[in-house]
């Protein structure tokens, strides 16, 4: 029976033959459920292998064996075969071959469960070598858990070869077009920062690695040796794809202004895509499957493009026809995937298709917008050219009138400006008087405060309004310090100049610099000199003052006070009496307070 069988399922390649396509539905299947046969036990057993014409692709089961078996009879000739896989998202892919006249089969086990170089050729198909002329008995098993396009292509290497050459040039103009694309819109976003271009971008890229995802590129290039992760990938960037759209939409068309209702739909769906590609990520990896869902946010979007252009968004129109293309593409692709049309080139990279029109027509669509924008700007400068010309012949107008009237004031003016003259005078010998009279007025309000200095004693805040500050403490110093003239500590040089340190005095000859407490009663103190000036002045004044009153008055430790005042002790009588002038040498500006 099986001789007879095989017979029937013979598949001649002609020697003019290139390319031979074999379908599922022509070859002789055997579906193992529970994957329990061996390749042994299937040769020993001999299960039901059948032809079904009417096989499709929605009919395949997920995870079970499918065992397809064929023969091949090439005719003599010089060329070499091989037999080649279309679908490069098979699990588990055995082929095992065994020629005629030969007593043992050639096994050949790849799949996308193995890291990319377990590949017999370095090809984003599975290729299983025949050899030349000869007939050949196949026995191939597939697992998969997803849906698989049962396929297969019996080619010579030549036609393999053109065929590959041709089919990566394409993919690298496709995938190259996808890297201009991004770096021209990065680099017009460097430029002028408008993060829809940093969107768009990211969007392009993301189609560029859904699409090296399902050509099975980017196994072959970015992750040869991951393929748990290559299972899903595509979903992964799938996600990305939509992510990116719908924000990139929503920022191009300006949606939360244009049109809040489909702003807020996509809003909607954007949450729940980014729920369900979580779960599908974490705990249902099938999930990743069903891509036909994409087609939701796509229509939003689609119809968001509408209602915005129907609006008056003139920039909109290319991106309508953009997304057109890309929702013609997901809708073919999807009618594919549902098994409603058949699989064939054009079908088949439909979505390629798709994307390169939707780049170029978004591309053309943004620098639409440019030139919407640069047209409203110029429309805008030449309504500022005119108005700014009737502005002009309204100035003139008024120039007119104005002369007229500057004519008819101009002689009033001068009467006015000689009364000004006149009452400026008059104004200017007041003025003198009262300089005066301030000057007066200022003399006397000295004489009080130093005779309230000298001879009254004064509160702390009094005395604060006359030494308020340390600038004022120290110039006090600097007069009673140097009052008989300036010599040096180093040197005894008599000539000083300006010194860095307020009021103090540098040498000419060696360079010392010298401040107004140096050598004197308030060097060394580490509290604020103004309140040791008041320490000094009331203790000069033989104040009843305690330590603790002066403690809570000055805000400082009664141990520094009586410090300080032993430090006041401790000096002879005459220098008492040198130290009350301070007091007296105080400097015109500094009794003035700003009371």
């Amino acid at each position: 029976m099986i001789p007879l069988i095989i017979f029937l399922n013979l598949f001649i390649i002609s020697s003019s033959t290139e390319e031979q396509i074999l379908k599922i539905q022509e070859m002789e299947y055997f579906v193992d459920e529970q994957k329990a046969y061996s390749f042994n036990e299937l040769l020993a057993t001999s299960p039901p292998f059948r032809i079904n014409p009417d096989f499709k692709p929605i009919d395949f089961r997920p995870n079970a064996a499918y065992w397809i078996r064929l023969t091949l009879n090439i005719p003599a000739n010089d060329k070499d075969y091989l037999l080649e896989v279309f679908d490069q998202t098979i699990d588990s892919l055995t082929v095992y071959i065994k020629k005629e006249g030969e007593d043992r089969y050639t096994t050949y086990e790849t799949g996308d469960n193995f890291n990319f170089q377990h590949k017999y050729y370095n090809h984003k198909n599975f290729e299983v070598p025949l050899g030349k002329a000869g007939k050949y008995e196949c026995l191939i098993r597939i697992v998969s858990h997803q849906y698989v396009d049962v396929r297969f292509s019996v080619r010579t290497f030549n036609y393999f070869i053109e065929y590959a050459i041709s089919e990566y040039f394409v993919y690298g103009i496709f995938y190259g077009m996808i890297l201009i694309i991004s770096v021209y819109n990065s680099l017009i976003y460097v430029a002028i920062r408008e993060r829809k271009y940093l969107f768009y971008t990211f969007y392009i890229l993301s189609v560029g690695l859904y699409a090296m995802c399902i050509d099975g590129i980017a196994y072959q290039y970015l992750w040869p040796k991951s393929p748990a992760w290559n299972q899903i990938a595509y979903g992964v960037a799938l996600f990305l794809v939509i992510f990116w759209s719908i924000i990139f939409s929503k920022r191009f068309l300006r949606l939360n202004i244009r049109s809040p209702r489909i702003n807020k739909a996509l809003n909607v769906v954007l949450v729940l895509r980014i729920l369900f590609f979580l779960y599908a990520l974490f705990f249902d990896q099938s999930l990743f499957q069903l891509r036909n869902i994409e087609l939701i946010p796509l229509t939003l979007i689609f119809i968001g493009g509408i209602s915005v252009y129907m609006r008056g968004y003139q920039p909109a129109r290319f991106f309508v026809v953009a997304y057109g293309f890309l929702f013609v593409g997901f809708i073919i692709k999807a009618l594919m995937m549902l098994f409603a049309i058949r699989v064939f080139t054009l079908s088949y990279y439909s979505l390629h298709f798709a994307f390169v029109l939707e780049m170029l027509f978004l591309s053309y669509a943004l620098s639409d917008r440019v030139r919407i924008l640069k047209s409203n700007r110029d429309k805008a400068l030449r309504r500022i050219i005119a108005q700014h010309e009737e502005n002009a012949r309204y100035k003139d107008k008024l120039n007119d009138q104005l002369e007229r009237t500057v004519n008819q004031r101009t002689k009033e003016l001068k009467e006015k400006n000689a009364l000004l003259i006149k009452q400026t005078k008059e104004i200017s010998e007041i003025n003198s008087l009262l300089d005066l009279d301030n000057w007066r007025l200022r003399n006397n309000i000295k004489s009080i405060q130093r005779e309230r200095l000298l001879n009254i004693e004064m509160t702390y805040d009094q005395f604060n309004m006359v030494f308020s500050d340390k600038e004022k403490c120290l110039q006090a110093l600097s007069n009673y310090k140097w009052e008989k003239g300036y010599e040096c500590h180093k040197c005894q040089n008599t000539s000083y100049s300006e010194s860095n340190l307020p009021f103090g005095r540098r040498c000419t000859r060696c360079g010392y610099n010298e401040s107004a407490t140096t050598n004197t009663l308030f060097h060394g103190i580490k509290f604020p000199i103004e309140k040791a000036f008041y320490i000094l002045y009331v203790t000069l004044n033989n104040s009843e003052h305690t330590l603790t009153e002066l403690s809570e008055i000055l805000e400082i430790r009664r141990n520094t006070i009586l410090d300080f005042k032993k430090r006041i002790g401790e000096l002879e009588r005459g220098e008492h009496l040198r130290l009350r002038e301070i007091f007296h040498k105080i400097d015109t500006k500094t009794l003035i307070t700003e009371k």
